[in-house]
């Protein structure tokens, strides 16, 4: 009769751990992509961008659009990015409106860094060069649309 009972107490202690591990595992982890993206900007204190790029996520390609509009801005500029695109659960998660609070001066080849947040959470780390001139403070925006 003890054996029958530790062996129900030990099944049951198995079991409550199983479900504890289970609940506490996320059902599905985000993931990392990389971009490479080509904007070009002019604007006299509202400024109007545009350009494409690609997202290699899981081995494949899917090319973007790209759009926005800055506040602040003074010139024109083109720019070359490259970076990451963290919490991508699927690549239609990387279209929207994305959005940073940044203060930046590039002239002349500078190089530019700029971190952007969507409203499903997806982040895009960007780096690269600009080309021209341009001054821009205050909000930044990026709309980005799968081809």
């Amino acid at each position: 009769m003890t054996s029958l009972f530790r062996v129900t107490r030990i099944g049951l202690v198995a079991l409550a751990a199983a479900v504890t591990v289970t609940a506490i595992s996320p059902p599905s982890l985000a993931d990392t992509g990389s971009v490479r993206i080509t904007v070009a900007k002019a604007g006299f204190i509202v400024g109007v961008g545009g350009g494409s790029g690609t997202l290699y996520f899981h081995g494949k390609s899917y090319r973007l659009n790209i759009g926005g509009v800055s506040l602040g801005t003074i010139g024109a500029a083109q720019a070359e990015l490259v970076g990451h695109v963290y919490n991508l659960y699927t690549p239609a998660d990387i279209a929207g409106t994305y959005s940073a609070v940044s203060a930046s001066v590039a002239v002349a080849g500078g190089g530019k860094v700029a971190r952007l947040q969507n409203a499903k959470g997806v982040v895009l780390e960007l780096r690269g060069k600009q080309v021209g001139f341009e001054l821009s403070a205050a909000l930044s925006g990026l709309e980005i649309s799968l081809r």
